[in-house]
């Protein structure tokens, strides 16, 4: 079965003396990815002396809205804080989609092309970016990057099976504000800008 890895989270400070750590949460479904028994592959941040390579989890449990695991490698404050920073992966079959139908792995969603309500092409998807509040990259026919913001305002329909999503576009948003627009010369040629 083909797979592909996921960013599943990211290993924060230290919680208590017994190994338990925060962890940054980077999956809209983490009692999935750090059920007991999952191991996911550790990546170090730059810099690491750690030797860590894979996680098993032994158990997890939200505190105060942050999750809080318990990884078989982690035994005491010091194994804890030297895992400061991994990068948690999990394997997830290709063909595996979320269990909410509103949400997508980035993987989904690269490569579809993105029209408007009216079913103008505007683009294509070329990634993904996750922070604060998750943002479509489209990739416009005349090379330019736009940031959608990835809410059912702005991308009100998401069609996997026809290979596309609806923006709701407005000036500014993929296509660009008139002002943006390059100036055409009298003699019909453009002058570049933008």
């Amino acid at each position: 079965m083909e797979t592909i890895e996921l960013v599943v989270g990211r290993i924060g400070k230290p919680h208590g003396i017994r190994g338990e750590v925060t962890v940054d949460v980077r999956t809209d479904e983490p009692e999935r990815r750090f059920a007991p028994g999952t191991v996911l592959r550790a990546a170090p941040p730059k810099g690491s002396d750690t030797r860590a390579r894979q996680m098993r989890v032994e158990r997890f449990r939200w505190h105060q809205q942050v999750l809080l695991v318990t990884f078989a490698e982690l035994d005491d404050r010091n194994a804890a804080e030297a895992a400061r920073g991994l990068v948690l992966h999990a394997d997830v079959p290709l063909d595996a989609t979320p269990e909410d139908p509103d949400e997508f792995y980035d993987h989904q969603l690269v490569g579809l092309a993105v029209c408007d309500l009216d079913g103008t092409h505007l683009g294509e998807v070329t990634g993904l970016t996750h922070g604060a509040q998750d943002l479509l990259m489209v990739r416009t026919p005349d090379g330019r990057d736009a940031l959608v913001p990835f809410v059912k305002a702005l991308v009100p329909e998401v069609d996997l099976a026809a290979r596309r999503v609806v923006v709701a576009d407005r000036p500014g948003l993929v296509t660009p504000l008139p002002d943006d627009e390059p100036d055409e010369r009298p003699d019909g040629s453009r002058d570049g800008r933008g």
